[in-house]
Order: structure tokens, then C-alpha cells, then sequence
């Protein structure tokens, strides 16, 4: 059994602190970020839940194939672009220039959106899918 120490209490509530402050500056418009990683953290699981939120609404609609990624692609970039751009006004030379923020867990979030996509499509057309492929 794991003793809690009063050391183990005050990391744990600074980092409880931390993560708050965070979420608070990423739903606030024009936000001071004064460590970059906790922008680029805020970028990276935005972009996660967007790509499984999309993956779902494309795999209902049923989009498939070659309008569907690129669909993702334009939709995932695009919100990433006008978030960083429109909403927190970044200075893009302290990230390394625009296509820095934009690229920051794209890859992740593309299989994410991939799975979510295939399961829901699949799951909801599976009948249809079956039948087309019998005839």
C-alpha cells in the first residue's frame, strides 16, 4: 500500500493548478502562453478530439474514400489554423512559423480519425456494405 506524503500532495495540486490554468488560457481568446509546450499540448489534444469527433460524423453521413481524407485533412488544418491565428493570436516565429502549429500531431490524429471513421462506418452501413459486395 502507497503512503501519501504532504510532498506527494503539494505536486499533485500544483499540477491539478497547472492543468486548470492551462484549460482556462485555451478557451480564453488571446491568451499569453508563456511556455510554448502548453500551446502546442492544447493544439495536439484539440486536434485529437476534433479527428475522432469528425471520424464519426463522416463514418455516419458515410463519406468514403478520397473526399473523405481529404475532407479530414482541410477540416483538421483548417480549424488548428484559424484557432491559432484568429482566436489566440499567436506570434508564429515563436513557434517556429505557421506550418510548425499546424503539423503538431497531425500523424496522431489522422489514425485516430482513420479508426473512429472505419469503426462507425462500418458499424452503422455494414448491411449495405455486405449487399453491395454480393451483387
Amino acid at each position: 500500500m502507497a503512503v501519501k506524503t504532504p510532498n506527494s500532495d503539494k505536486v499533485a495540486k500544483a499540477k491539478q493548478s497547472h492543468i486548470a490554468s492551462v484549460w482556462n488560457r485555451a478557451i480564453k481568446p488571446n491568451s499569453e502562453w508563456a511556455e510554448k509546450d502548453d500551446f502546442l499540448d492544447v493544439v495536439y489534444w484539440a486536434r485529437q478530439v476534433l479527428s475522432i469527433l469528425i471520424g464519426i460524423v463522416m463514418g455516419l453521413i458515410p463519406l468514403k474514400g478520397f473526399v473523405a481524407l481529404a475532407l479530414f485533412a482541410l477540416l483538421n488544418c483548417g480549424a488548428v489554423y484559424l484557432y491559432s491565428t484568429s482566436f489566440q493570436n499567436i506570434d508564429e516565429d515563436a513557434y517556429g512559423g505557421m506550418w510548425e502549429v499546424v503539423k503538431e500531431g497531425f500523424m496522431t490524429s489522422f489514425a485516430c480519425f482513420l479508426v473512429t471513421w472505419i469503426i462507425f462506418y462500418t458499424g452503422v452501413h455494414f448491411d449495405s456494405v455486405v449487399i453491395e459486395k454480393s451483387l
